[in-house]
């Protein structure tokens, strides 16, 4: 009996230890994440979260630095090929060795025609297999920035993809789902337990992970918490320990309290307006916003320092061209702000021939950047004082992704952060470009400019670094003489943990990269 209780005293110790050396991160997002296929939709957010899951052939590190990752070193073989060696004894976290067959398919999944991500590798050719553990990616000719590219390109398990029926990509904007949607077997240093889409998903520490881990984390709730008001009070309640949005207006009472860290800088993400420039308004009718005049009306109408200090609370940075200054391509000649001039605005409407203004639609979301919905109310307004007739239509993503994607909107809002590729090539690509295979993926609008694509096709082929970015500052004095874009601003990024929470490093990205948090 003694020897009984003394064991079954040491085993209730043992586990008493276990659960007190059990750490775990308590995630309260503003959002959930669309699918748990990182190919499903180019929405930052849910690739990065997914990145804690399924890992690439090189990433960024705490510098922002790209490093090998499921690729242990690169060269080129010509021009338009790169090789990867691969990293053996990686496993997937359903037991699959990962090896060059599994780089093939993911490739080919991404670059597939039908993959909302396939303007992520733009100048993706092909890929061969060389033996098990090398693979050589050709390219449609010399580019200089397939690594950067790379960093967001998850790696998939060839064998589960067959498996399941899951080697083509689905897309959350066409409302195409599959295997992948609801369930993950990547190599990252977290799996999938489980997951109820807007409630909760459970990642749990993968003990296999090929890196050596500089967390400590062995579980992590991610739930997604969209009322500001409730995720602040959970964090300040202790339900959730770190919040990766925290609403600007609630930044002095958080750092008031004890129990709480706050992180903060300017995100890379510019938020700007994009405009249709079609023949026609959605509405119907002539379209006038394809007149320059017109354009240039509506952003000297928007009071952009009125709109930092009364609706971002002074934490925005002002922007005058639609990158940050952290972006390579970025110049402070460019980032001069349009100066508001409601009376110029009003004289260039009436030289347009639209004195007494016109009808419009104008779309934005209520849950995805920095008080969106706050910023185009104020813009609105604005628009309203010199005779403009915006209709604002403010909703959750969810309904209006489809009317951004399929360009069912005048005058839209959107944000870009030149992810993964931390470059202008990135913007000027999948923006301003015309839409032509992999590039204008994001042209909503639907404009085309011969000599700015001319531009741009050419930086994605030089290899001098200096000579490319000349030719990409061209391309954004054009985005910016023509009024393709209205910048708005670099929009707040803070987040707040608990006090438990020893090491949470804050990334210009705002990515939060887990495997570097300790509590």
């Amino acid at each position: 009996m003694t020897r009984t209780r003394i064991f079954a005293g040491a085993l209730a110790a043992c586990l008493l230890s276990t659960a007190a050396s059990a750490e775990t991160l308590r995630w309260g997002a503003n959002r959930d994440i669309f699918s748990l296929d990182p190919y499903s939709y180019g929405d930052s957010f849910t690739i990065n979260v997914l990145n804690n899951v399924y890992e690439g052939l090189v990433r960024y590190n705490r510098d922002l630095k790209i490093e090998p990752a499921l690729a242990t070193s690169w060269e080129t073989v010509s021009d338009s090929v790169w090789r990867f060696k691969l990293r053996e004894g990686v496993t997937f976290h359903n037991g699959n060795p990962f090896t060059a067959d599994d780089v093939i398919a993911s490739l080919k999944r991404v670059s597939d025609e039908t993959s909302p991500l396939k303007g992520n590798l733009p100048a993706y050719k092909d890929v061969t297999k060389v033996d098990d553990y090398t693979v050589d990616i050709e390219l449609t000719g010399a580019y200089p920035l397939l690594l950067n590219d790379l960093t967001n390109i998850h790696i998939f398990d060839a064998e589960w993809l067959v498996e399941n029926n899951a080697e083509k990509p689905t897309d959350v904007g066409s409302n195409i789902e599959g295997y992948a949607t609801h369930n993950a077997n990547g190599t990252g240093p977290f799996v999938l337990e489980s997951r109820q889409p807007d409630a909760r998903t459970i990642f749990v520490v993968n003990e296999d992970w090929w890196d050596e881990p500089q967390h400590n984390l062995t579980r992590i709730e991610f739930t997604p918490i969209t009322s500001a008001a409730t995720r602040v009070a959970a964090l300040l309640s202790g339900e959730v320990d770190f919040v990766d949005d925290t609403p600007v207006q609630d930044l002095p009472r958080l750092e008031a309290s004890p129990d709480v860290k706050i992180l903060e800088r300017t995100d890379i993400r510019s938020i700007m307006l994009g405009m249709n420039r079609q023949p026609e308004l959605v509405g119907g009718g002539e379209n006038p916003l394809n007149d320059l005049k017109v354009r240039q009306a509506m952003q000297a109408a928007i009071d952009l320092d009125l709109l930092k200090e009364r609706v971002m609370r002074g934490k925005s940075r002002v922007a005058g061209t639609v990158v940050a200054p952290e972006i390579p391509g970025w110049s402070e000649e460019l980032d001069a702000p349009a100066a508001y001039d409601a009376e110029k605005a009003k004289a260039l409407l009436e030289e347009a021939g639209y004195p007494n203004g016109f009808e419009f639609s104008f779309v934005c979301a209520n849950d995805r950047y920095v008080n969106e919905e706050q910023v185009c109310q104020a813009i609105a307004s604005m628009w309203a004082r010199i005779g403009l007739k915006p209709k604002l239509d403010i909703g959750p993503r969810s309904v209006q992704t489809p009317k951004f994607t399929s360009g069912k909107t005048d005058v839209y809002s959107i944000g870009w952060a030149t992810e993964p590729m931390l470059d202008s090539y990135s913007i000027l690509l999948q923006i301003m470009h015309s839409k032509t295979g992999t590039a204008g993926v994001f042209n909503w609008g639907g404009w085309s400019y011969p000599e700015l694509d001319a531009l741009v096709d050419q930086a994605g082929n030089e290899l001098d670094r200096e000579k490319r970015l000349d030719l990409q500052m061209q391309a954004l004095q054009m985005v910016k003489d023509e009024v393709l874009m209205i910048p708005l601003h670099q929009q707040p990024m803070a987040w707040a943990t608990g006090a438990d929470v020893e090491d949470m490093p804050q990334f210009a990205d705002n990515k939060p990269r887990l495997w570097y948090v300790r509590k």
